[in-house]
C-alpha cells in the first residue's frame, strides 16, 4: 500500500520545495537591488502543477506509468527558475523593485505556512489512523 506515496503529500512536498526555492531567488534579488544591470529572478511552480492536475480525465488505476489513463506523476514536476530580462526599473539597467519582493515574499511566506500546515495534517491522520486512538 502507498500510503506515504499519494498525490496530496507529494504535491505538498514539492510546494514546499518550490517555496523554499522562492525564498532563496527573493533574497538573491533583494540582495542585487543596486546591482547594476543585475535582472530579477522568478519561481514557476504553481501553473506547472496546474496544468499536471488540472485535466478533467478520469484518474485510472495503474500498475505502470506508462499505462493509458494513469496518474500524473507530481514527483516529475520540478519548480523552474525564470530571469526577467525585458524590463528596467532604474537608470542602472537594474529591474528589482523592492516593493514588488516584499509582496513576493509575504505570500511565499503564507504559501509555505500553509502547505506545512496541510502536510502536517495529512501526517497527523496517517498517524492517528496507525496508532488507532
Amino acid at each position: 500500500m502507498e500510503m506515504f506515496n499519494s498525490q496530496v503529500i507529494a504535491a505538498l512536498s514539492k510546494q514546499l520545495d518550490a517555496t523554499a526555492l522562492n525564498q532563496r531567488v527573493i533574497a538573491n534579488n533583494v540582495a542585487n537591488i543596486n546591482t547594476p544591470g543585475f535582472k530579477k529572478s522568478t519561481v514557476s511552480f504553481a501553473d506547472q502543477l496546474k496544468r499536471a492536475i488540472g485535466h478533467k480525465t478520469p484518474m485510472l488505476l495503474t500498475s505502470n506509468s506508462r499505462h493509458i489513463g494513469g496518474a500524473v506523476n507530481i514527483q516529475k514536476i520540478t519548480p523552474l527558475t525564470i530571469q526577467e530580462k525585458t524590463t528596467t526599473m532604474v537608470y542602472n539597467q537594474n529591474n528589482v523593485d523592492i516593493d514588488e519582493e516584499m509582496v513576493n515574499l509575504a505570500a511565499n511566506t503564507i504559501l509555505n505556512d500553509f502547505s506545512t500546515e496541510a502536510l502536517n495534517g495529512k501526517f497527523s491522520i496517517l498517524g492517528y489512523v496507525i496508532k488507532g486512538r
